[in-house]
């Protein structure tokens, strides 16, 4: 069994990210379609919360307003304490900047720069001092210091995403928003990576918000939380305990 999170020491920091009746409407032929309603929960500092549902759940409209990628309809988003959802566009980026990284399930690399320079690329951007040599060591950390100069298409699915998580990490993120991130690789290489995202949250204590099919992979996370139609549950231990619907007062520290 896993240890209440109540007793964790992390909950007792102040939250990381917080969702306050989050809710998404968007129009539809037949009026207003919601797409997630009265969402609410807590994420503390090196926290790790998976979440799983349906095709079609909501999975990837929540990961975008957690992020500050879409603005919900209703509710709002605190990152530190402070409004997030409700800075204007150039605001959240900035915020986003300071704050979080990415691992996506098609590894978003820029095909025109190698290995080191794709991890380089948000260092340089953030002004951060001797970027080659950290890019150089995360490559190494996840095992991929003999394909510095090699392109992403030249590299395999499971070396790419090895370079997405070193980009990730590199930039020493508070936050890390993992979106699918083994989803387009095969058992094996998605094992392996598995292994990887979870010995670097672990290391660094970086807060991972994780969004998976893999119920394996979610299993691995903290907190289990599954979104069905438009509304988010928290995952039981398995046994004949129900579902029941969290909110901010089972969340909050």
């Amino acid at each position: 069994m896993k240890t209440p999170l109540q007793s964790e020491p992390l909950l007792q920091t102040q939250p990381l990210l917080v969702a306050e009746s989050l809710g998404k409407t968007v129009p539809g032929p037949d009026g207003e379609l919601t797409l997630l309603e009265g969402i609410d929960f807590t994420l503390s500092p090196g926290q790790s919360v998976a979440i799983t549902g349906p095709s079609g759940s909501g999975k990837s409209t929540l990961l975008g307003l957690l992020a500050g990628l879409d603005t919900p309809t209703s509710g709002q988003v605190l990152l530190e304490g402070k409004p997030f959802s409700q800075l204007d566009e150039d605001g959240r980026a900035i915020r986003r900047g300071q704050l979080c990284a990415f691992v996506f399930q098609h590894f978003h690399l820029v095909n025109d720069l190698n290995a080191l320079e794709n991890v380089m690329l948000p260092l340089e951007l953030k002004g951060a001092a001797n970027p080659k040599v950290t890019a150089s060591h995360w490559l190494e950390r996840v095992g991929l210091e003999h394909r510095l100069k090699h392109f992403p298409s030249t590299l395999s699915g499971g070396e790419q995403q090895r370079v997405a998580l070193a980009r990730a990490f590199a930039v020493q993120p508070r936050l890390l928003f993992a979106d699918e991130p083994t989803g387009s690789l095969d058992h094996a290489n998605g094992g392996r990576i598995g292994e990887l995202l979870f010995d670097l949250n672990r290391e660094t204590g970086t807060a991972l918000v994780l969004v998976t099919h893999d119920e394996q992979l979610a299993g691995r996370c903290q907190r289990h939380l599954q979104l069905e139609e438009g509304r988010l549950f928290e995952k039981p231990e398995p046994g004949p305990v129900s579902t029941k619907e969290i909110s901010a007062r089972d969340a909050a520290p």
